[in-house]
């Protein structure tokens, strides 16, 4: 049986407490416990008079493997319960497996008598050797578990102030606590075969420092696959910060200083860092950032004075550290130093997958109107498997007859969707003029012909080709299939 902060229901929660009662609970636990609870920290603390048998419960396992913090209090005789033991091997599987981030409070006994196993640590498991010498290994896991766990930042208390260390708990823990999972997408259809691919290329074992580029039109979901991956490494870092709409956020070069401040405040986990130049910002994350493993997503870069702001060199960051970049402009990329093998081609939707997720904004629920198959590819060759424009036309065509599905496609086959015409746009609006024209007349005129005819005709008209079609390519404007456009 357990207590918590809330009667939420079915919740996991935020913090699991271990502790050996008798040495704290009618004084620093149920001080720490109240100051999480007020602060609305969901908080498993076990109550340890119920307990029954020699092992831990299912329920508390679960508690454990679900918690997003474990606090364990080493105090005098915390080695001396097999249950302080189990569950601290178990929370550092955890820790190992899952993820949990674990916070040692060393509760009037020194790190090392923990780590070494000295003092009554080491009076503990001799005794638990003595009884268990068949089961030998149980107390080697024991030992280890309080080795590792010991081995990590915490805090210590002695003859401190209990009030101000349990304040500092609460505002670290607050502050983890803020490093919470991104909203990746309504209906996340094929996103997770990608992540899969990315996290390879990753090679998240290396100590490494190395950044990798998401890259492709608009509209076909590099924000969305980079939220997604995110949310599935970003517990592996000491600090992480998804920096999204750097287009938008940085018209000017003005612009940088916020982003930097607002790199520098979520990975350190702080309140924002006064930044008054680029180059200040340049020096802070240099010098703040290089013994930190942190993770960082660039989100819509167009500019290298962006890159050059916020992520420049990898020896800005510590070891293991990864930087991901969304763009539609490959070249930008390859500028920054980034080889073809960590840049990844952000596709559109395969037949299949781009019909599920059609179906899904399309499709209401108790839905009763048939509409009919032709109008159903018809809309699904428009959107030519962009998520963008799956989106907008399946949540525009949810629940509409079938003679509103014939006049919408018949308008659209005339003018485009503003809503993906404005995103699509972006890209047109960041090229040159003489590229601009060089675009429109491929897009007008010879969309579908071979590239070589196209060439060949353009170059008659005084137009460089050799660099024009490259230039259209890496930003994603248009795509060259079997030697057409």
């Amino acid at each position: 049986m357990a207590t918590s902060s809330s009667s939420k229901p079915d919740m996991s929660y935020h913090v699991f407490l271990s502790f050996r009662g008798p040495d704290v609970r009618n004084n620093f636990l149920s001080h720490l416990y109240i100051a999480l609870d007020q602060t609305g920290i969901y908080t498993f603390i076990d109550s340890e008079e119920l307990r029954k048998g020699e092992h831990i419960s299912l329920a508390l396992i679960k508690a454990i493997e679900d918690a997003r913090i474990a606090i364990v209090i080493f105090s005098e005789n915390y080695a001396f319960s097999t249950w302080c033991l189990e569950e601290v091997a178990k929370i550092m599987e955890c820790k190992a497996q899952k993820d949990l981030f674990v916070l040692p409070v060393f509760y009037k006994v020194e790190p090392r008598e923990v780590r070494r196993g000295r003092k009554s640590y080491g009076i503990a498991i001799g005794k638990h050797e003595s009884e268990l010498r068949k089961d030998s290994e149980i107390v080697k896991g024991w030992r280890n578990a309080l080795f590792d766990a010991g081995s990590l930042s915490g805090w210590e208390l002695n003859d401190g102030d209990e009030a101000k260390l349990i304040k500092r708990i609460v505002k670290e823990i607050s502050m983890q606590l803020d490093r919470t999972p991104l909203h990746v997408a309504k209906h996340p259809v094929g996103i997770h075969p990608q992540v899969v691919k990315l996290e390879s290329m990753l090679d998240l074992e290396s100590d490494d420092v190395f950044m990798i580029g998401l890259w492709g039109q608009g509209g076909i979901g590099k924000t969305t696959l980079a939220k997604a991956l995110y949310n599935a490494i970003f517990r592996q870092f000491e600090g992480s910060c998804f920096l999204a709409n750097v287009r938008e956020a940085s018209k000017d070069s003005k612009d940088l200083v916020p982003l930097q401040e607002k790199v520098l405040a979520e990975i350190l986990l702080r309140q924002r860092l006064a930044v008054n130049s680029v180059d200040r910002g340049i020096s802070l994350m240099q010098a703040r950032l290089c013994r930190k493993k942190v993770l960082l997503v660039l989100d819509d870069v167009n500019d290298v004075k962006q890159l050059n702001a916020l992520a420049g060199e990898c020896e800005w960051f510590g070891k293991g550290s990864r930087i991901i970049i969304t763009t539609r402009d490959n070249h930008l990329l390859t500028y920054h130093g980034i080889d073809k093998d960590h840049i990844y081609e952000v596709k559109t939707l395969e037949n299949c997958e781009a019909c599920e997720l059609f179906k899904k904004y399309v499709t209401l629920r108790n839905n009763r109107i048939v509409i009919r198959r032709d109008l159903v590819v018809s809309a699904l060759h428009y959107a030519n498997g962009l998520p963008l424009a799956l989106e907008v036309l399946g949540s525009f065509l949810c629940g509409r007859r079938e003679n509103e599905w014939e006049s919408a496609l018949n308008k659209l086959a005339k003018s485009p969707d503003k809503t993906i015409n404005d995103v699509l746009k972006l890209s047109y609006d960041g090229l040159e003029n003489y590229a601009k024209e060089f675009f429109l007349d491929i897009a007008c005129f010879f969309k579908g012909r071979s590239i070589e005819y196209i060439m060949k005709v353009l170059d008659c008209c005084d137009f460089d080709t050799t660099i024009g079609v490259p230039v259209l390519k890496e930003k994603s404007l248009i795509i060259e299939e079997n030697g057409t456009l």
